[in-house]
């Protein structure tokens, strides 16, 4: 696999070179940026795997920024923010953050979140690939997409990854240390209830009613798990 090409975008010219010369040295391709205008521009050449974001910037807010890069393609976008409150950090996954770090920031601890999001970039294989098929709902890990009645589901790339592995394990309660063991791939230290911010994002794509979720069912003070409407039929080329 080339190498991931990652686009930090940081209006602090110390930070946003410290973190480009760590990143070359382990074999990223790094350009970076020191504002919103400057990143979408170089965003369209580059066409980068990963954005590293911060919120504040001279001319943009983060959150914005990261909509709108996500609107062009699938790219993950990882948060480094001054911005520690649990709203801020809430507000960044529910505006497609993949993950989110507060600063100060240990390298080593960067470059476990950055490895972590792109072995998400993996090929899959042919048994991870087959499409799942839950009546309306059907998950095509092939070509990354949700659909529910043939309408494509926009989901974040880890809304996609969250939503997939729950549906792999229909009826089996998931807690959420697993689910971050699982699917954010790296150990992670902070607070566990960043799952629900994720699921809650999803119900609000696929459930007919998130007041009352049938799909990703709450298991109180375990976690989730998905309640297939009907066995997944795998690999079907059809939707029924």
């Amino acid at each position: 696999m080339a190498s991931a090409k990652i686009l930090v975008v940081d209006d602090d010219p110390a930070i946003r070179n410290l973190i480009q010369r760590f990143l070359s040295q382990k074999n990223y391709q790094v350009q970076s940026a020191h504002n919103g205008q400057t990143a979408l521009s170089i965003f369209e050449q580059f066409n980068p795997d990963l954005v590293i974001l911060d919120v504040n910037l001279p001319d943009a807010l983060g959150y914005n920024l990261c909509q709108e890069m996500q609107n062009r393609t699938d790219v993950f976008v990882l948060f480094l923010t001054s911005r520690s409150d649990a709203a801020d950090k809430r507000q960044g996954f529910q505006q497609g953050g993949d993950d989110y770090i507060t600063k100060p920031f240990d390298l080593q601890e960067l470059e476990n979140r950055v490895g972590a999001i792109m072995r998400r970039r993996r090929v899959v294989t042919a048994t991870e690939s087959k499409r799942l098929v839950f009546e309306d709902l059907v998950i095509d890990p092939g070509r990354r997409e949700v659909t529910i009645k043939e309408e494509i589901v926009p989901l974040t790339a880890l809304e996609f990854d969250l939503l997939h592995y729950l549906a792999c394990h229909p009826g089996r309660v998931l807690r959420r240390s697993e689910l971050i063991q699982e699917v954010w791939e790296y150990d992670y230290v902070g607070d566990q209830r960043v799952v629900d911010v994720h699921i809650g994002q999803i119900r609000r794509k696929i459930e007919v009613d998130i007041s009352q979720p049938s799909l990703i069912q709450t298991v109180r003070g375990v976690g989730y798990k998905f309640e297939a409407p009907s066995q997944p039929k795998n690999g079907k080329s059809d939707i029924k």
